[in-house]
C-alpha cells in the first residue's frame, strides 16, 4: 500500500509543472498557492511513508539548507522590504519551492523514477510547445488567447515568450541526451529524438535569443560529459538540423511565423514538415554504430577540451559581433516575431541590470528587501516600462537581499552542482543529462526571470533533485545493459578515447 501511495505521490510531483503552466505558468497569487498547498502534501506523504524522506549526503543537505535560508531570509526582509505585496509573492514561490524541492528528493530516488524523470520532463515541455504550435498548424480549428506585447511570438500557455522559450530549450537537450543515450529502449530514444525536432521549432519561434543561447550553453555541457560521445554526438547534428530545417520552413509561413495571418494551408504545410522531420529523427538519432567513434587522445580531458573550445569560440564571436554592431543602446531590438531580432546583441535588460547593481553597491549587506528592485526601478528617470523584476536571479538577489542573501543562493546552487559532481563519478549517462538540463535553465536565470515563473522553475528543481537523491552513496546506481554503444559509455574514461 505505502508503495502505491509513494507513486501516486511521484506522478503528482512529475504533473505538478506542466500543469501549472496551463495557469499562466503559476506566476500569479491562485495557482502559485494552489502548487504550493499540493506540494507541502507531498511533503507530508514522504515524511510519512518514505523511507529516507532526507538526503544523506553533504551536499544535499547543504542544498536544501541553503533553499531553506534564501526563504527564512526573505521573511525576515520584511523588516525593511518597501513593499510588503511584493515581498510575500516571493516567498510564497520560495515556500513552493521549497516544498517542491524536498518531496523531490524523496520521491526520485528509486530506478523506477531514474528512467521516468527525464522523459517526463521532456514529455511535459512538449505538451505545452505543442499546444502553443496548435493554433499555428491548425489556425482554422484553434485560436488560442495571446497578449499584445507578444506581437506573434509563441507564448501560450505560459503568457510570456522568453519563458516558453527556455522551458522548450530545457526539453530540448533533455530530448537530445535521451536519443543519444545507448542504454536506453530504442522507443523511448525515436520518441525523443521526435520531441526534440517540435521542441526545437519551439525555441525558434519564440524569438528568443536568451533562450537560443542556453540551448546551446546546454547542448555542449552534454557532449563534454556523456559517456557515449559518437551516439550523443549523432542525436545532437540529427534534432538540431531537423528543428533548423523545421524553422527554415516556418520563417516562410507567416501563418507560422508570426501569426499574422490564418491561412489554414500553411499550417498544415508545416504539421506536414514537421511529420516528416521528426519521423527522419526518430530514425536517425537512435541508429546504432558498427564502431565506436575514436578519437585521438588529449592531454587534457574531453570535458576541459569541449568546455574549453566553447569558451573561445563564444568569446571571439561575442567580440566580433560587438566589433560589427558597435555599443549596444540598451534597448529593444527590432520588436515582433522576426529573425531579424536574433542578428543583435542590443538589449533592455542592460539597463535593469545597471540598476540592479546600483542598489546593490547602496546596500550590499542586506539589500533593499524582497520584492524592493521595483522601487528603485521606477525611480529611474525615462525607464521605459514598469518592470517589477531585474531580469536576473543573481542580480536581483543581490540588489534584494545584498551578500547574505546571494550567499544562501550559492549555498543552493553548490550544493546541487556537489551532488552533480559526486553523482558523475558514479553514473556519467545519469550525470550528464541532468547536468546539461540544469546548466541551460541555470544560464538563461541570469537573463530573464525564470525564478518568479514555477512552470519554468519547478522542472529545474526535478533535475536538481535528481542529482541529490542518485548522487547518495546508499542508493547505488542500477545495473546498466550492455549494448554496443552502451558498452562504449561503460568504458569510456574521462580523457578523450
Amino acid at each position: 500500500m505505502r508503495r502505491w501511495v509513494l507513486a501516486a505521490g511521484a506522478m503528482a510531483l512529475l504533473a505538478l509543472p506542466t500543469v501549472l503552466a496551463f495557469f499562466s505558468g503559476g506566476f500569479f497569487d491562485k495557482p502559485r498557492l494552489a502548487g504550493a498547498l499540493v506540494a507541502w502534501a507531498l511533503v507530508c506523504l514522504v515524511a510519512v511513508a518514505a523511507p529516507q524522506p532526507l538526503p544523506t549526503s553533504l551536499p544535499g543537505r547543504l542544498a536544501l539548507f541553503g533553499l531553506f535560508l534564501l526563504c527564512a531570509w526573505t521573511a525576515l526582509s520584511f523588516a525593511w522590504a518597501p513593499l510588503g505585496g511584493r515581498a510575500e509573492d516571493d516567498l510564497q514561490r520560495l515556500l513552493l519551492y521549497l516544498a517542491f524541492m524536498s518531496a523531490a528528493v524523496a520521491l526520485v530516488r528509486g530506478p523506477i523514477m531514474r528512467r521516468l524523470l527525464e522523459p517526463a520532463v521532456v514529455l511535459g515541455a512538449f505538451v505545452i510547445v505543442a499546444y502553443g504550435l496548435s493554433e499555428r498548424l491548425l489556425p482554422s480549428l484553434i485560436d488560442l488567447a495571446s497578449s499584445g506585447t507578444a506581437v506573434g511570438r509563441l507564448e501560450q500557455p505560459l503568457t510570456y515568450w522568453n519563458a516558453a522559450g527556455i522551458l522548450a530549450a530545457v526539453g530540448l537537450v533533455l530530448a537530445v541526451h535521451i536519443a543519444g543515450d545507448p542504454v536506453r529502449e530504442r522507443p523511448l530514444r525515436a520518441a525523443a529524438a521526435a520531441m526534440g525536432v517540435v521542441l526545437g521549432l519551439g525555441v525558434y519561434l519564440t524569438y528568443a535569443r536568451g533562450a537560443l543561447a542556453a540551448a546551446a550553453v546546454g547542448l555542449v555541457v552534454l557532449l563534454a560529459l556523456a559517456p557515449a560521445v559518437r551516439p550523443q554526438l549523432r542525436a545532437i547534428v540529427t534534432i538540431v538540423v531537423a528543428a533548423a530545417v523545421a524553422a527554415l520552413v516556418a520563417n516562410g509561413l507567416s501563418t507560422v511565423k508570426s501569426l499574422s495571418a490564418r491561412d489554414s494551408g500553411e499550417g498544415l504545410e508545416m504539421l506536414a514538415a514537421l511529420v516528416v522531420l521528426a519521423a527522419l529523427a526518430a530514425v536517425i538519432a537512435p541508429r546504432t554504430a558498427r564502431r565506436p567513434l575514436r578519437v585521438p587522445s588529449l592531454p587534457v580531458s574531453r570535458p576541459a577540451t569541449v568546455l574549453g573550445v566553447s569558451v573561445v569560440l563564444l568569446v571571439v564571436g561575442g567580440l566580433v559581433l560587438a566589433a560589427l554592431e558597435g555599443k549596444p543602446e540598451g534597448t529593444s531590438p527590432v520588436p515582433g516575431a522576426t529573425p531579424a531580432r536574433l542578428a543583435t546583441v542590443d538589449s533592455n535588460r542592460y539597463r535593469y541590470w545597471e540598476e540592479a547593481g546600483s542598489t546593490f553597491a547602496e546596500h550590499p549587506i542586506v539589500g533593499i528587501g524582497s520584492g524592493g528592485f521595483q522601487v528603485e526601478w521606477l525611480k529611474v528617470y525615462e525607464r521605459f516600462d514598469a518592470s517589477g523584476d531585474a531580469h536576473s536571479l543573481y542580480l536581483e538577489t543581490a540588489a534584494e537581499l545584498g551578500v547574505v542573501g546571494v550567499a544562501f543562493l550559492l549555498l543552493f546552487v553548490g550544493g546541487v552542482g556537489a551532488a552533480l559532481l559526486r553523482l558523475y563519478r558514479t553514473d556519467r549517462g545519469a550525470a550528464a543529462g541532468l547536468a546539461a538540463g540544469l546548466a541551460a535553465w541555470a544560464f538563461h536565470a541570469g537573463l530573464d526571470w525564470d525564478w518568479e515563473m514555477p512552470a519554468v522553475t519547478l522542472p529545474a528543481l526535478l533535475l536538481a533533485a535528481g542529482a541529490i537523491a542518485w548522487s547518495d552513496r546508499r542508493n547505488p546506481p542500477p545495473a546498466r545493459a550492455p549494448a554496443t554503444e552502451a558498452g562504449e559509455a561503460a568504458r569510456a574514461p574521462v580523457t578523450i578515447c
